[in-house]
């Protein structure tokens, strides 16, 4: 697998990793420490009541992989051109097709494979394409509407599996490879068309 080479945002290659320099944020509900790249490529540390700011330093630290690849997709986005907002007239066209299309396509393939979905929903999801609950209730992005059907069908697939199996091991996987084959070019279309913002979960 080759991975994207970091870049700056002229586009040019950019040889020495960022330094970190994270922003620590306490927060007193928080449980963990969590770590979000954001727009500009800030690193932002939650730290819970009972943490440090060493420790979250630490944290951040061994993770220091995963927040060079969030980076790395921070600055390739820059490149992309924007998305054109729809017209709201347009918007609710879509979303009107979406109710009636998305859940009948679910169960559809539901039944296909013996699964028993509890309850299906379509919303304005900012960050998720789909997602399964533990008591089999599936969201579903109203967006994928607007995607070719056999991405669309990946989608919905893939939180389907969840029933069978409700994390993202290998054994998920393969459920995935076996009812979707053509699971990785639909995730690499999602990646190159879809908003960066949002991923199967």
């Amino acid at each position: 697998m080759q991975h994207a080479l970091p870049l700056d945002a002229a586009g040019t290659l950019n040889p020495e990793p960022r330094t970190l320099n994270p922003v620590f944020v306490r927060h007193p509900r928080a449980r963990r420490y969590v770590i979000r790249v954001v727009d500009d490529g800030t690193v932002r540390v939650t730290v819970p009541r009972w943490g440090s700011k060493r420790e979250a330093l630490a944290f951040a630290e061994q993770q220091r992989a995963w927040i060079d690849k969030q980076r790395r997709r921070v600055e390739q986005d820059r490149l992309q051109p924007r998305p054109v907002p729809l017209a709201p007239d347009v918007e609710r066209a879509f979303r009107a097709r979406a109710a009636r299309e998305l859940p009948a396509r679910l169960l559809e393939l539901a039944v296909e494979r013996g699964l028993q979905v509890s309850r299906v929903s379509v919303r304005n999801q900012r960050w998720r394409w789909g997602s399964c609950s533990p008591n089999g209730h599936i969201c579903l992005n109203w967006r994928l509407v607007t995607m070719p059907a056999w991405v669309r069908d990946y989608v919905l697939i893939h939180e389907l599996m969840h029933l069978r199996r409700l994390d993202h091991s290998p054994t998920f996987w393969k459920f995935v490879a076996a009812a979707c084959p053509e699971y990785q070019e639909a995730r690499r279309y999602l990646r190159s068309h879809g908003t960066n913002t949002l991923v199967v979960s």
